[in-house]
């Protein structure tokens, strides 16, 4: 057992003291200090996943519908993060969860997802691009986030081109009723430059019960975007957005 007297301790066994000198009280401090602020590359990629509203320009959209993608969870009114290579994770992810808490539980809905900024925002010569079009969905479900409907235009991803911009992507719920969907044999030749107005008016589809939009960019444009070989496309990390 060690004695302590003062800033020494006496040794029993040798009777001598044993002094602890300032050098190596300070260093045990300065060792015990840079273990608190260790911070894990885990840490780090979480501290530079930043969930980022849209703009209020683009937010008023965004009207009590919500879209879930695997590990991203609600992403409506919002940037898809630039971490965790998210923006390439979406564009292979399958369909989201569109979610209406809001749905009458006996009524029939549709849902539409479009980009109206293809091939870019100031250049929209393919709008809209149709990505999802569902009919004859139930209330309930929609209520829980369940698209149980007939598919008129399969689930297509996010895949803006590189060098494009950021990219809308919108999703709108109407109140279907009694009518019959269906799309014309010239709307489905192709997805680019659906005349989206005309097929609303076509069924008398007014004002969407529900609608929301999310924004990504290709994700080779994106600083943080880790190439194969765990490399970041740029060497210098973007700054956090706020």
């Amino acid at each position: 057992m060690m004695l302590r007297m003062g800033e020494c301790f006496v040794d029993p066994q040798k009777w001598s003291p044993v002094c602890v000198g300032w050098t190596m009280r300070l260093a045990t401090a300065a060792l015990i200090l840079s273990l608190t602020m260790m911070v894990t590359p885990d840490e780090e990629e979480n501290d530079r996943c930043v969930y980022e509203a849209l703009p209020d320009t683009d937010a008023v959209i965004c009207k009590g519908l919500e879209v879930f993608y695997p590990e991203l969870g609600n992403i409506g009114c919002m940037f898809v993060p630039d971490c965790s290579n998210y923006r390439l994770k979406i564009t292979y992810w399958p369909a989201p969860a569109v979610k209406f808490p809001r749905a009458l539980e006996d009524a029939t809905y549709i849902l539409v997802m479009v980009d109206p900024d293809a091939p870019s925002r100031s250049n929209p010569q393919a709008q809209f691009w149709r990505h999802w079009l569902v009919t004859d969905i139930k209330g309930i479900d929609l209520k829980k986030g369940k698209i149980l409907g007939r598919e008129l235009s399969a689930y297509q991803p996010p895949k803006p081109p590189s060098q494009t911009g950021f990219h809308r992507y919108q999703f709108f719920v109407y109140l279907q009723g009694e009518k019959s969907i269906s799309l014309l044999p010239e709307e489905n030749r192709t997805r680019a430059s659906w005349k989206m107005d005309r097929f609303l008016n076509r069924y008398d589809l007014n004002e969407p019960e529900a609608s929301t939009q999310f924004m990504t960019e290709n994700y080779q444009d994106s600083p943080n975007f880790q190439a194969p070989g765990g490399k970041s496309s740029e060497p210098k990390e973007r700054p956090k957005q706020k």
